[in-house]
Formats: structure tokens, C-alpha cells, sequence
């Protein structure tokens, strides 16, 4: 399995990230998964950047915690070999976050990570019944990364 990860950025603020922490758990992710074969990108960027890809993308200005870009949907996945996707995280928004949440910052880039990686494979929040059927398999995922 491959992880490949960049940033964070230079001059983001309060962003410690162990990226050695990252890489290892975002390895423990796809092994729960059962895609212990796949190759998973991993971007840390600052506000700005991830502003600009969820106006580009999602047609929402500002920034976002976390964005997912499959390639196991859509017409390239047949083409995509075992590359799933890129998961791109707003660090500095996921310091934010942790400072709210009286959480690590190690902590909460994990649980996004842990979000983004399963919108990679199909799971959503749109439903009710999709919300339950994700939030817990990213407790399941929580607790594989954690051990």
C-alpha cells in the first residue's frame, strides 16, 4: 500500500502535524478497509487552497475541513489502477476544529482523514440512513487507528 502526502504548507498557522503519525494511520484505514493494495493521496493545505477547491468543485466558497476526489466512481475508474482518490485536508480549519473540540490536532486530522477516505470508497451523508451507516464505520476506523 502507498501513501502519499504533501504539506502542510509553510506559514499555515497551528500546524503541527506528526506527518509520520498521518502516514501510519492512513496505512491502518486502508488495511481495516481490505485495500491493503491501494495507493491513497493525502494533501494538507491552508485555508486558501482548500477555498479554492470547494468553490471550484463544490460550488461552496470558503474553506472546508475536508474534500474527497474519488476515482473509484465516475467514468475513469476502470482506468485508475489502484489509485482511489485524494483526500485533501484544510489544516488550518482542522486546527480550528481541534482547538473547539478541546482535541489534538493529531486527533482531528485523523478523523478527517478517516471521513475522507470513506466518501473515496461510496459512503455519504446525504440520508439519515447514510449518516448512521458512515459515522459508524468511522468509529470502527477510530478505533483501528488508535490501537
Amino acid at each position: 500500500m502507498t501513501v502519499r502526502l504533501s504539506g502542510p504548507p509553510e506559514g499555515a498557522r497551528a500546524t503541527r502535524v506528526d506527518v509520520a503519525l498521518l502516514r501510519s494511520r492512513a496505512r491502518a484505514v486502508l488495511r481495516t478497509l481490505g485495500l491493503s493494495r491501494a495507493e491513497l493521496s493525502v494533501a494538507l493545505v491552508d485555508d486558501q487552497e482548500i477555498a479554492h477547491l470547494n468553490v471550484d468543485w463544490r460550488g461552496r466558497r470558503g474553506p472546508t475541513d475536508v474534500l474527497s476526489f474519488s476515482l473509484v466512481e465516475g467514468e475513469c475508474g476502470d482506468f485508475r489502477g489502484t489509485l482511489l482518490g485524494d483526500v485533501v485536508i484544510g489544516i488550518e480549519t482542522a486546527a480550528r476544529q481541534a482547538r473547539e473540540r478541546h482535541r489534538a490536532l493529531d486527533e482531528e486530522v485523523a478523523r478527517l482523514l478517516i471521513h475522507g477516505v470513506l466518501h473515496l470508497v461510496g459512503h455519504d451523508h446525504e440520508r439519515d440512513d447514510e449518516t448512521r451507516r458512515m459515522r459508524s464505520e468511522e468509529r470502527q476506523l477510530w478505533r483501528a487507528v488508535r490501537s
